[in-house]
């Protein structure tokens, strides 16, 4: 029998109903390829059926000025617009999905929703399709004993044209797209932004303690997925209402499976927690998806990056300066981490009371993140270990507390031990010499970790 002492966090009080909500939100949007078409092709149709009863007499200037010739010319013309427009727009979508086979093949599965969510991208497809939606309805409405609906036909001539100029910047976008340093440059600007949005900053790097009462009632998940967002603002209101505390152990990027627990929750007064309200709220609350977001999941892009650098790795790519140059793009991401606040948040009512506890990241988890998967795909090549330690000791020259330098040794002792038995003896030595420079600086001898001879130290 089930336990009657847990809260289960989604609708479906008899436990089986698992199926996922169906939430449409900006992200969701955001990430699809159809919204912006869709969109741009119902105001199309919308705007050429506004237009088609403009038919002025052949004898008004302003209607020879925009379409000089007849019904046949006209329809000849949309005709042309609608054809070359669809060619075009199967070219921009095949662009596409080469884009996103590459991304997959050779940088990371991750990077897909990158290019989905680009705005330039649905931008065009926006622009080709609405124009197709003119033409062809223009198209419908000519009537060769009327007048011709010049508006309509001097809007398709304009949209003709606009065409040629977005599928032509559209090329330039996506070849530069496909440039791993513009995919890096991309996530790591993404990630960034996901840093600053979530953990504070913070000069020493300090970590906050909540008390944790004895006792509480589980918080079991009803469905699975990964944890894309969490909204405090409902989720507090609730809290608040009903005297509770909740303490929540998932965060975005998590995966999480029917059946176990999300957190516990304790009442202000040690009564009983009435599960269906919290649950209700934790349905609202937790954003469960298929797929990690970059909204609120830090961890994401340094993920991605990773990807990257063990892809290139990879016996079929074989690539280790783009593998270095992703380190260090993960270098500049963890330094901006150690300069701020990690691990749990405390979240409090109007009145100053703790209602909600979230855990969080901390500095070891972002680490082996990064260095964990790369070292032991590349232990046998000495230009990516390099890269690592190079990584290690940035971090160690911009460490804020002994917790920081106790982390970098941590790593730096666990590159050296995966360093592979078949390198010669020049490349043990350059990876043990990078190992040093990054003592030196956890050591605070900054000018000795990066003293070199002709700055073979910094590049690759």
């Amino acid at each position: 029998m089930r336990d009657p002492s847990v809260i289960r966090s989604a609708a479906g009080d008899d436990g089986t109903n698992r199926r996922p909500r169906v939430r449409i939100n900006g992200e969701s949007l955001r990430a699809s390829l159809w919204f912006w078409p869709v969109c741009a092709c119902l105001c199309a149709l919308v705007l050429t059926l506004v237009l088609l009863p403009v038919r002025p007499d052949a004898g008004a200037g302003w209607a020879g000025w925009l379409w000089p010739a007849g019904v046949e010319a006209a329809s000849t013309l949309l005709q042309a617009v609608a054809t070359s427009v669809m060619t075009a727009a199967t070219v921009t979508f095949s662009l596409t999905v080469v884009a996103l086979q590459l991304a997959s093949q050779q940088f990371s599965p991750r990077l897909l929703r990158e290019f989905a969510r680009d705005p330039l991208t649905q931008a065009v497809l926006a622009i080709l399709l609405a124009t197709f939606v003119v033409s062809i309805t223009g198209l419908r409405g000519m009537d060769p004993e009327r007048p011709v609906p010049v508006l309509v036909v001097g809007l398709v001539y304009v949209l003709g044209i606009g065409c040629g100029a977005v599928l032509l910047l559209f090329i330039g976008h996506i070849t530069r797209s496909l440039r791993v340093d513009t995919m890096m440059l991309s996530v790591h600007q993404a990630c960034l932004t996901a840093m600053e949005e979530t953990y504070p900053a913070s000069d020493h790097g300090e970590v906050l303690a909540f008390p944790e009462p004895p006792g509480g009632t589980p918080v079991l998940a009803r469905r699975s997925g990964i944890v894309q967002a969490l909204y405090r603002q409902p989720l507090m209101k609730v809290l608040e209402k009903h005297r509770l505390v909740l303490q929540l152990e998932v965060q975005p990027g998590d995966h999480i499976t029917a059946g176990t627990p999300l957190g516990r929750v304790w009442h202000d007064d040690g009564g009983s927690v009435q599960a269906g309200v919290l649950r209700q709220c934790l349905a609202e609350a937790l954003e469960i998806g298929y797929e990690r977001a970059p909204e609120q999941d830090a961890a994401l892009g340094l993920r991605q990056l990773t990807d990257i650098a063990v892809k290139a790795t990879s016996p079929s790519i074989n690539d280790p300066i783009t593998a270095a140059h992703a380190l260090g793009c993960c270098a500049d991401l963890l330094v901006d981490i150690q300069g701020r606040r990690l691990g749990p948040e405390g979240h409090y009512d109007s009145a100053g009371v703790l209602r909600l506890v979230t855990r969080g990241r901390d500095y070891r988890y972002f680490l082996d993140l990064v260095c964990g998967p790369v070292r032991r795909f590349a232990d046998s090549e000495p230009i990516v270990l390099t890269a690592v330690l190079r990584l290690l000791r940035d971090c160690a020259a911009n460490a804020v507390n002994e917790e920081q330098r106790s982390e970098l040794r941590r790593q730096t002792d666990l590159v050296l031990k995966t360093m592979g038995d078949d390198l010669v003896d020049a490349d043990e030595q350059e990876i043990r010499d990078m190992a040093r420079r990054v003592g030196e600086a956890l050591e605070g001898d900054v000018q000795a970790a990066f003293a070199d001879r002709a700055g073979e130290t910094r590049s690759v």
